[in-house]
């Protein structure tokens, strides 16, 4: 509950990638989380935290700020809630050892004779109650072994208590270290209230680290059982430039030859360049318009698609178009496949009910301004995004293996921390 802000929210950086998100100069899904990662590491390095849980509240803060600027852009969020879980695993399992207490201690006379020494009026005369006789009762029980006689009893609870005491010394020095490491919202009176910080950035670092490779190799993870899902001589329907689709058909064409349609997906038509890089990879492609996608549907074997964002019901949000392919390969019984990186996964499911939950662009591109009267009478709208419905998907393909579409909410469960959804 610190009065003053932390200095590290003042970093440049992020002022600096909010107003690129703000003013679109970062766009996509995975330079959006690509640029999130490389931010959030110079945060966690700068910053200054007692505990793990003024770092978790850091980057939650510096994750708002962000999302705020650009809430179209969900991997941002996805990239943070990601980070913060990977940190309280690294947390936990770094402060395991040194938390944790063993589950027997060895036992001690002194404590015994502190502690559980009969209380005296409640003592007899008799001979088994006189205190030398106690001792006997007591150093039989603890070592089970007959008792020394009496002068040498007398030395070895003195050496015992030395070492009992010693012993204690020890212990308390170790669970002072593990106060020093836990999660603890106080810091040891004398010591460097930055010690904490320094002995657990390094950890922290490579658990961010962890992350940016998981996101450089999301291609090749992705596509690294392409084969299993491509045959040979198999039709393919694709729409527009997706970069997760393209290095999944480059590595099924490896081993498989087959046939791709691409749609030009209109206005953006983007699939120009779909197109043109699966066929100098030697894949034998066909580019059609988006309005032939209906009559061609009944020779397709399979649909391809990628995905801007995954949402927790099942849906996603992909490129415009991408509604009339599934509906169409719905009516044909054709399998459609999502092909996108665990960093889409999003945990909304309503963003289909908020008319701003897509992102739309300039409508000059579907109806020009030189159209005069034309442009005065209608409404034009530019979505750059379709919502498809969890019963238009067969299968999604991420880095973690393939998953229906029942089963995303799970997955979703076992990648962020349920308090991380709302940031």
């Amino acid at each position: 509950m610190s009065a003053e802000p932390n200095p590290v929210l003042n970093l440049p950086a992020i002022e600096v990638l909010t107003s690129k998100l703000r003013r679109r100069q970062v766009v996509g899904s995975r330079p959006a989380a690509l640029e999130t990662l490389i931010l959030l590491r110079q945060v966690v390095a700068k910053a200054r935290f007692s505990n793990i849980e003024q770092l978790v509240e850091i980057i939650r803060t510096v994750g708002r700020r962000l999302v705020q600027a650009q809430p179209k852009e969900h991997s941002v969020g996805n990239t943070v809630r990601k980070v913060l879980h990977h940190i309280r695993e690294e947390y936990n399992t770094a402060t395991k050892g040194t938390s944790a207490a063993p589950s027997t201690t060895s036992f001690s006379i002194s404590k015994f004779i502190s502690q559980g020494q009969p209380k005296r009026q409640n003592t007899g005369s008799g001979p088994n109650h006189h205190p030398q006789a106690m001792m006997k009762a007591t150093s039989t029980w603890v070592n089970h072994v007959p008792a020394p006689p009496q002068d040498g009893r007398r030395a070895s609870v003195q050496i015992n208590r030395k070492e009992d005491v010693q012993q204690e010394e020890e212990d308390d020095d170790d669970s002072t270290d593990g106060e020093g490491s836990s999660a603890g919202p106080s810091t040891t009176t004398g010591q460097d209230p930055d010690a904490f910080a320094k002995g657990l950035k390094p950890v922290l670092m490579e658990a961010i680290q962890d992350v940016l490779d998981e996101l450089e190799t999301v291609y090749d993870t992705v596509s690294k059982n392409a084969k299993d899902h491509v045959h040979s001589d198999e039709i393919i329907l694709t729409l527009g430039m997706s970069r997760t689709v393209e290095a999944f058909l480059k590595a099924a064409a490896h081993h498989r030859n087959f046939t791709v349609i691409v749609a030009e997906t209109g206005p953006s038509y983007s699939g120009h360049a779909m197109a043109a890089s699966l066929s100098a990879s030697s894949i034998s492609t066909i580019l059609v318009p988006d309005s032939s996608i209906y009559a061609l549907m009944s020779r397709v074997n399979k649909v391809f698609l990628g995905a801007h964002a995954i949402l927790a019901n099942g849906g996603a949000f992909a490129t415009t178009g991408t509604l009339l392919a599934a509906t169409a390969a719905r009516t044909h019984s054709t399998p459609v496949v999502i092909c996108a990186g665990q960093f889409k996964l999003t945990p909304k499911w309503n963003l289909y009910h908020e008319y701003g939950g897509l992102d739309f662009g300039d409508p000059g591109d579907v109806l020009g301004f030189e159209e005069g009267l034309l442009t005065d009478g209608v409404d034009v709208v530019n979505p750059h995004y379709d919502y498809l419905a969890p019963e238009l998907i067969d299968a999604f393909i991420t880095n973690d293996g393939d998953h229906p579409p029942s089963s995303i909410y799970r997955l979703i469960k076992e990648t962020y921390d349920d308090e991380d959804n709302d940031l």
